[in-house]
This record gives C-alpha cells, structure tokens and sequence, in this order.
C-alpha cells in the first residue's frame, strides 16, 4: 500500500462504534473506505450532512453530495442534511466525539498548522479552527515530511491554526501522542525503525524501550 493509504488504514482504527465524526478535506476522506466492520460511524461534514460514506462509483456522482472540499460522497441511510449554521453549531458545541484533519505542520507541543502556507492565497481557515477547538479528539492525519522536510517541528513555522494540542498524529513512519512532557513515539509503522522516524522528525521525541509495530 501507498503512505497515505496506510495513514487512512491507521486512523481508521482510531474509530468508536456510535460515534459522530468530521474527516477533513483530502487524505482523511480516505478513512471512510476503512472503517472497521464492526463499528457504525456517523461521519459529518461541515458543509452540512451527517451520515455520508466513500466516494461513489465513477458516473454514479451526484453534484448535490459532497463534502466540505467539494469532493463527491455518497449518503447511507439515514443521512441528513441541514445548513453551515447548525454544522457548526455541533461542532462549536462539543457534539463532535472526533475529528480527523490533513497538516502542513505540528510542534513538539501537539500544536497544528493546517490552514495556510505564507505566500499562498486561500479563502480563509474553513472549519479548521473550530474543529481543533470542539472536537472531543483531535488526529492529524499526514505525510511525516513534505520534499524531504519534516513537518513534525520544534516550533511552528507557519500559522497556527489553535493553541489546543491535537489528540494523535498519525503518519506514513509512525503514531505519535502530544503529551505534556513531550511527543511521545507511540507505534512505528511495518518496517520501519526508530532511527529512520528520528532522522525523519524535526523535533525530539519521548521513546520507551520497546516501540511496537503499528496494526493495520
């Protein structure tokens, strides 16, 4: 499998049975294809839709389905659909139990930036603040580098889209947990060493004797 169909694999592991869950634009829509058999997730979009799964067949799209980034979905049964306003009424009201967002960087404090590269214009930061803020879990689903250079960092570089530390990172190399002593290498990705995640990481990381290969 590919880096980010190994991060979506991973994530998708972080699901609870009866949970209500956002999945940010790009890799983390990927999740929706992995979720477990055995567990029932009510994934939400902040465009307004709760219950929405993978994208459909190719020429079985329908332009009304989508999610936040404009990507086609599709709607299982008992989807909903209700305004911006109320989608993010639950999630600025703490009804989201997790949410799952792409990142450009995180520093040794669990804090993410995800909304803007200096230089780039976007439209805005979206739902991105909101989400690190009122969701009850935070997963940063990424890339451990971008062209070599590592996106996990002493100190953030670029805007910071919260002060509030993410719950995990996930990424092609490891599983990583923000704590308050500091980034602690949770699991290591099939093949890969210690060594390789520290030569890959721009930050120091907390790590036990026994670093345990992650399950997919």
């Amino acid at each position: 499998m590919d880096a980010k169909e190994l991060i979506a694999r991973r994530v998708a592991r972080e699901l609870r049975d009866n949970t209500l869950v956002n999945l940010g634009i790009g890799l983390p829509t990927m999740v929706a294809q992995y979720v477990p058999p055995d567990v029932r997730v009510y994934f939400q979009s902040e465009n307004g839709i709760i219950g929405f799964g993978a994208r459909p067949p190719e020429g079985m799209e329908d332009v009304h389905l989508t999610d936040a980034g404009g990507a086609f979905v599709s709607a299982l049964p008992g989807a909903v659909s209700f305004d911006s306003a109320m989608s993010f009424a639950l999630i600025r009201g703490g009804h989201l139990d997790m949410t799952v967002l792409g990142g450009l960087q995180v520093d040794r404090q669990g804090r993410l930036a995800n909304w803007q590269i200096p230089g780039v214009l976007v439209p805005g930061m979206g739902g991105a603040m909101d989400l690190v803020s009122g969701a009850r879990r935070v997963v940063v689903a990424m890339t451990h580098t971008q062209k070599g250079v590592p996106k996990i960092v002493d100190e953030l570089t670029l805007p910071m889209t919260s002060q509030r530390a993410v719950t995990l990172i996930v990424t092609e190399l490891a599983v990583m947990e923000p704590t308050p002593e500091g980034l602690a290498l949770r699991e290591r990705a099939p093949g890969v060493s210690v060594g390789e995640i520290e030569a890959a990481t721009g930050a120091d990381l907390l790590i036990a004797e026994e670093v345990p290969e992650m399950r997919l």
